[in-house]
């Protein structure tokens, strides 16, 4: 059995220990079997990981600079991301979706601000530009891809640590957003510690599986002792 006393051993518990493969497939034995972004959203380089909770924003297009509409957000530059950005807590994640993908949605400077305060990284749902100095940072940031194209003209922040979604994806603020090479996922609240305990005692028999099968056991056979595959 797993224990931990707060997100920071939680957290660094599942940065170690656990990894998306392990954790979708407890969420789906679960019942909870839509719980992966879309597929496109990668890492920047492939040893980056992220686990932290969730700060959902909410990003949209805007076709001017400034807007000469009714809403009065949409005539600040970026809208509400600078106050999304100094709202971060530790072990936070900025997690952004709402635009059209044809700019970024984050960069060096915002993931400079998130790594001060302490976040645990970033995750869009569009693209990240920046890529050398976000490299150098060594800040976890997952997106489509790098291109260089801004935001500033062509979108803004519209509301922060609001539910928001990723293709049908559900993601409120305070879940589980848990990301490494082979995809991100999204932990809800409620059920994080029975999904951590399980895929924690998962992939410790998959450790053992693993060794099985290197010294020569079959795969029906190793699957009808361990129950694992």
């Amino acid at each position: 059995m797993i224990t931990w006393n707060n997100d920071d051993e939680l957290f660094e518990i599942m940065k170690k220990e656990l990894y998306s493969s392990v954790l979708g497939d407890i969420l789906d034995k679960m019942h909870y079997t839509h719980q992966f972004l879309p597929q496109r959203i990668q890492p920047i380089t492939e040893d980056m990981v992220v686990a932290g909770r969730a700060m959902p924003v909410l990003e949209a297009d805007a076709f001017e600079e400034l807007s000469d509409g009714q809403n009065p957000i949409m005539k600040r530059s970026f809208g509400l991301m600078l106050e999304a950005l100094d709202d971060l807590k530790k072990n936070e994640v900025y997690i952004c979706t709402g635009a059209s993908p044809v700019y970024a949605l984050v960069g060096e400077l915002m993931c400079t601000r998130m790594q001060i305060l302490g976040a645990a990284g970033a995750v869009v749902n569009g693209f990240h530009r920046d890529t050398k100095g976000i490299k150098e940072l060594n800040f976890p940031c997952f997106s489509y891809g790098r291109y260089a194209q801004d935001q500033a003209p062509r979108g803004k922040v519209i509301d922060f640590r609001v539910p928001i979604e990723m293709d049908g994806v559900r993601i409120r603020p305070g879940d589980i957003v848990f990301g490494d090479l082979d995809g991100v996922l999204v932990i809800p609240k409620e059920i994080e510690k029975e999904v951590v305990e399980r895929a924690y005692e998962k992939a410790t028999g998959e450790k053992m599986v693993a060794t099985a099968i290197k010294n020569g056991m079959g795969a029906r056979e190793s699957f009808d002792k361990h129950g694992i595959m």
